[in-house]
């Protein structure tokens, strides 16, 4: 089934020729014809298998196919999503395949200044892509109207909730008309986004493709024990004897990000970081040099996991095992996309056997917890004399010191 087949007008269908697209994925195949026909849509898909062509061209098509109303240009749609760094990327994506239509869309996020934003909706848009809490800074000071709005987008619920969204999301929903076609994509549909979903759509049509807290199939698993301070030394020998040409580490934290990125720029490996501390500037920069290749390594925190689509990235490893499951799914969905196939690694440290246990449990799934081949861990390294005097306090080394420790 090519995209011409589902019914998208002409302009469209240029858009999507243009950016090289000819067959859709098994979500954009299902969820497209239903939202083309006007009906509210939840679409359940692992991530990496399209989401975001599964709502943008059906939104795209809608508005051509609606009259605009006569007076000042307002928002007749508006996207929600949890980060700046998926507004950029469905701005992008309505951009390349709403070429042709003649549509304005503008990105509105927090981190950056107003100024930009405020004179795009001055201008007049059609299309808002939004992060909830920039957009009720526009509706607290008055500088965006939704009374005209007639299709809502929520994009990554699951992980608007996870980030603590859900107020702001409501808050949102209850200024823009009720007589609206209202879409939800989410990876994963827990009791909380069904009931967010109870209240905000009509008669909804469920799409699932494949189990939600299931990996996609063309991502090879690998799970590896390591010591915590042996994951270093670990990373730098997938990279110089495994073919990597893109690779995407997560880290717990965003120090240790900088960490990891520090190090491996000492090695000589081209890398840059990306998490929450940075300024909008410098991920933009970041994110750009990884999609161009200038970067072979982008170090990024969980906040980003979601904000990255970029195509071709081989290799996702998980520096730090994510303590939470659904993580796990989210990280490892950044290769793999689109039936391309992709590695994941997973580094274990013993301290984080339970996360690995919960990784299992949760997909269903039985991984082997293995050495990595070739490469020899240190056994951990025994304190020394000095480092056991620092940490036995003063006023009881005396009484204890030579009693309780042992030295090999």
């Amino acid at each position: 089934m090519s995209f011409s087949a589902i019914g998208l007008s002409a302009t469209i269908m240029q858009g999507v020729t243009k950016s090289g697209y000819s067959a859709p994925t098994e979500i954009q195949k299902k969820a497209i014809p239903l939202a083309m026909e006007g009906k509210d849509v939840i679409g359940c898909a692992p991530t990496g298998t399209g989401k975001t062509a599964a709502f943008v061209l059906p939104l795209l098509d809608r508005l051509q196919r609606s009259a605009q109303k006569d007076g000042p240009r307002h928002p007749r749609a508006l996207i929600l999503t949890p980060t700046r760094e998926l507004a950029q990327q469905i701005e992008d994506s309505i951009r390349t395949y709403g070429k042709f239509t003649g549509f304005r869309a503008i990105s509105i996020y927090g981190g950056v200044g107003m100024g930009n934003q405020l004179t795009g909706l001055r201008q007049g848009v059609d299309i808002v892509v939004a992060t909830p809490g920039r957009l009720i800074d526009h509706l607290e000071r008055g500088t965006i109207n939704l009374s005209r709005v007639e299709f809502l987008v929520l994009d990554e619920a699951d992980r608007m909730f996870d980030m603590g969204f859900i107020k702001a999301v409501r808050s949102i929903i209850a200024k823009v008309p009720a007589q609206r076609q209202t879409l939800l994509f989410s990876a994963t549909m827990s009791r909380e986004v069904r009931d967010l979903v109870a209240g905000i759509q009509k008669n909804p049509q469920l799409i699932e493709i494949g189990q939600s807290f299931t990996p996609v199939k063309s991502v090879v698993q690998h799970f590896y024990g390591v010591s915590q301070h042996s994951k270093g030394d670990l990373l730098q020998h997938i990279l110089d004897n495994e073919p990597v040409e893109t690779m995407l580490v997560f880290s717990r934290t965003k120090h240790g990000a900088d960490k990891i990125a520090r190090k491996l720029a000492q090695r000589g490996v081209r890398t840059a970081a990306i998490h929450s501390n940075r300024s909008q500037s410098q991920r933009i920069s970041a994110l750009e040099g990884f999609k161009r290749r200038e970067f072979k390594v982008l170090v990024a925190t969980d906040l980003a996991a979601r904000g990255i689509d970029v195509e071709g990235i081989t290799h996702v490893v998980n520096y730090d095992t994510p303590v939470f499951s659904e993580d796990y799914i989210h990280r490892i969905g950044r290769t793999g996309r689109a039936d391309a196939s992709g590695i994941a690694l997973t580094f274990v440290s013993m301290d984080e056997e339970k996360y690995f246990k919960r990784i299992e449990q949760f997909t269903g799934m039985r991984f082997e917890l293995k050495d990595y081949p070739g490469f020899s861990c240190p056994s951990e390294r025994r304190p020394t004399v000095p480092q056991i005097n620092q940490a036995i306090p003063f006023f009881k080394r005396k009484k204890t010191y030579f009693r309780k420790v042992r030295f090999a």
